[in-house]
């Protein structure tokens, strides 16, 4: 099994290194295959909204930086982790950045999902996704909105989403939180 850590800090956090290694360690644990990307540290250019990647170079994005790269890999994981500080209740620019530049692994086609219009899948299979978000402080009404955003992008990416806000606080407790919120991974192995 393979996984993928999308690390969205923007800028040098020891708490988001920790988080990282902790992660890294219980999908080790699992017995996953862990790759780790630092966001900020790759070039990433921003989505243009050009549709080339629907259009022109079917399933490639037009801009040529580390966003092909990413999708190839991405789409070639059994699980995804977005690990990012939380921003207004969102992923930090660094990882919205990379989400928004995944567009390519959807159709430009549609169909009605629970009552909604969204894309047609590309791929027959997709990694699972788990996005967690760090917060320093507590704040109800952020963490409300990060975790309708992850059920907003699982209804996009047609795979459960799953995940929620890790409080910044001691090592164990938030290795304990990772843990709790990592528990879909115990799930499928039995």
């Amino acid at each position: 099994m393979k996984a993928l850590i999308l690390n969205g800090e923007l800028k040098e956090e020891d708490s988001m290194a920790t988080i990282n290694k902790l992660i890294e360690k219980i999908l080790t644990g699992h017995g996953y295959e862990v790759e780790s990307v630092l966001l900020r540290e790759k070039q990433i250019g921003e989505c243009m909204g050009c549709f080339g990647c629907w259009i022109k170079t079917p399933g490639i994005c037009v801009i040529d930086d580390y966003g092909r790269t990413l999708i190839e890999t991405l789409i070639n994981m059994d699980t995804v982790i977005y690990l990012t500080p939380i921003v207004y209740g969102g992923y930090s620019s660094e990882l919205k950045k990379a989400v928004d530049r995944i567009i390519p692994l959807i159709l430009p086609f549609f169909k009605k999902v629970e009552g909604e219009i969204h894309h047609k899948k590309r791929y027959k299979n997709y990694p699972k996704v788990i996005a967690l978000g760090v917060m320093s402080d507590e704040d109800n009404e952020m963490e409300e909105i990060f975790n309708s955003l992850i059920k907003r992008n699982s209804l996009n990416w047609y795979n459960s989403f799953t995940g929620g806000a890790i409080k910044n606080t001691s090592k164990e407790d938030i290795e304990n939180q990772l843990k709790e919120k990592l528990n879909i991974l115990e799930a499928e192995r039995c």
